[in-house]
């Protein structure tokens, strides 16, 4: 049967960000699918709502309190994981995003925050897993959450576009480094109806802009990511590797305008 090949029965997945969201929706999908999960964010009762929902799917839940921009969590994160579960199966760097910001207002230090975590810390974490995975499964799949931002103009979006494509870059590197026994993919994501996308839900011109500029006339659900993120890492994408697959309700542009300040002088020149 052809479903068969998108469940993941007895394997074991990380899952970064994983408090709400996103992160959520694809660590309860995993489990619904077969999978037990381990959930790592931040905020230890975020993590617990989600190991809850893990286990009302009769698979098995671990909550491991996590910062992705601290190397030794990282490290840490995946010796739990081997440690509970005796094994590594998949993993999903969701952990990221940097809020808009016009270029003239982003510093070195923000871009470079944005730059360590959207696609810094991912790298160091596949590393850690992918070595993980060779060692107790033999194989894997990472799945990297980006970003339509990584490939499309979005004015005050220099700092998460640049970091995004960063992490577009990585996937595709390590792919082809990693290949074959580790499979690594990106999912390139639109506007999803998240807490990142509050100032677009709650705001009816913005959220009818989005809509309208959006060919299938809506925002995206963590379902939607969630059900990509299944076949990616699933053994139903087995001959896919270095992809970025986009999920973005058709987008060619983007849906929202997020204005800048225009370049002005810093002082008025005096006409001769």
């Amino acid at each position: 049967m052809i479903l068969d090949a998108f469940r993941l029965t007895g394997q074991v997945a990380i899952v970064t960000g994983a408090g709400t969201g996103i992160g959520r929706g694809i660590a309860v999908a995993f489990a619904e699918a077969g999978a037990d999960v381990v959930v790592a964010a931040r905020t230890a009762s975020d993590l617990d709502g989600t190991v809850a929902l893990i286990q009302e799917t009769g698979r098995r839940g671990l909550a491991v309190v996590t910062d992705v921009m601290v190397e030794e969590d990282l490290a840490r994160l995946v010796s739990i994981t081997v440690e509970q579960f005796g094994r590594l199966s998949i993993l999903v760097n969701n952990a990221g995003g940097t809020p808009p910001r016009p270029a003239m207002q982003t510093s070195p230090r923000y871009l470079t925050t944005a730059l360590q975590f959207n696609a810094v810390a991912p790298f160091l974490l596949s590393k850690l897993a992918a070595q993980a995975m060779v060692d107790t499964d033999g194989s894997g799949s990472i799945v990297n959450i980006s970003s339509r931002s990584s490939d499309m103009v979005m004015s005050s979006m220099v700092a998460y576009g640049a970091g995004k494509a960063a992490l577009n870059m990585v996937t595709q590197n390590l792919a082809a480094e990693f290949a074959p026994r580790v499979r690594v993919n990106a999912i390139g994501v639109g506007g999803v109806a998240t807490q990142s996308m509050n100032f677009v839900m709650s705001n009816d011109a913005l959220r009818t802009q989005y809509e309208s500029n959006t060919p299938m006339a809506r925002i995206g659900t963590p379902r939607d990511i969630a059900a990509a993120a299944l076949y990616l890492a699933s053994s139903a994408s087995s001959w896919v590797t270095g992809v970025m697959l986009r999920v973005d309700g058709g987008t060619t542009k983007p849906a929202f305008d997020l204005p800048a300040p225009p370049l002005q002088p810093t002082q008025q020149q005096e006409t001769p």
